[in-house]
């Protein structure tokens, strides 16, 4: 089908031009004294027809109309010629086109698919949203630190807790403590040389066992202070050791 002027959809209808099908049934009145007189016929503003400023080609803009297709094929039969017939003729054509089964489909589908596109653009702006919102409570929740994790413990722990600390086994603190002269080994016990013993860093405890022979015998354990394992962390951090806390994902 040839057209024969320019279909808008506007609103969900299809429309057209006041001023271009005026010049196109060549109406001999100007449109200025002929749209009004065609209104007397009964067609209602906002529902046959639409008010609106034409671009300017230089002077100033000109009011125009966007016309429903069922007012354009009134206005068309009020002419009472040939041409307009035949522009009756074309409206009622893109009509039929329009309300076409396939067309109604075509429609829905791109309708469902900028709905789609809407929807995953909403998506993506929620993901970066929360994206961020993200990061923000990470930076204000700073990692807690090994200081922070000691400073709040107030109790003694033995050398294999310290150790934990590090992914080492006591035997390995034990030793590394012992070959930066902290410690030496007494018997079976671990015990601080003189320059660190009266700095608080270990309490010892004695404990009384029940042995196999049905005698109690008297064990003793060193227990470490915050205050050493405090001690402990600032001299594997000169090394550059650092607990497992501390260290990078």
């Amino acid at each position: 089908m040839k057209d024969l002027i320019k279909i808008s959809f506007d609103g969900g209808q299809l429309t057209v031009s006041g001023r271009e099908l005026h010049r196109a049934l060549q109406v001999k009145t100007a449109y200025k004294d002929w749209f009004p007189r065609m209104r007397e016929y009964g067609f209602v503003e906002n529902t046959d027809f639409s008010s609106f400023l034409s671009e300017s080609t230089g002077g100033r803009p000109s009011n125009d109309h966007k016309l429903s297709i069922a007012m354009a094929k009134e206005l068309c039969m009020l002419q009472r010629s040939a041409i307009g017939r035949d522009f009756r003729q074309y409206f009622i054509k893109v009509e039929e086109n329009w309300n076409s089964p396939e067309a109604i489909i075509a429609r829905a589908l791109s309708i469902a698919n900028q709905r789609l596109e809407m929807m995953k653009s909403q998506n993506l702006s929620l993901e970066r949203m929360v994206a961020v919102q993200n990061q923000q409570i990470s930076e204000m929740q700073p990692k807690v630190s090994y200081y922070d994790l000691v400073l709040n413990c107030k109790d003694l722990v033995p050398i294999s807790v310290i150790a934990k600390d590090y992914g080492w086994s006591a035997k390995r603190m034990n030793n590394y403590l012992c070959e930066n002269n902290v410690q030496f080994k007494q018997g079976k016990i671990w015990l601080l040389y003189q320059k660190y013993a009266e700095r608080g860093y270990t309490s010892t405890k004695t404990f009384n066992t029940l042995g196999n022979d049905g005698a109690y015998h008297n064990h003793v354990h060193t227990y470490w202070t915050q205050a050493g394992r405090l001690f402990i962390y600032d001299l594997l951090k000169a090394d550059g050791i650092i607990p497992l806390i501390e260290q990078e994902d």
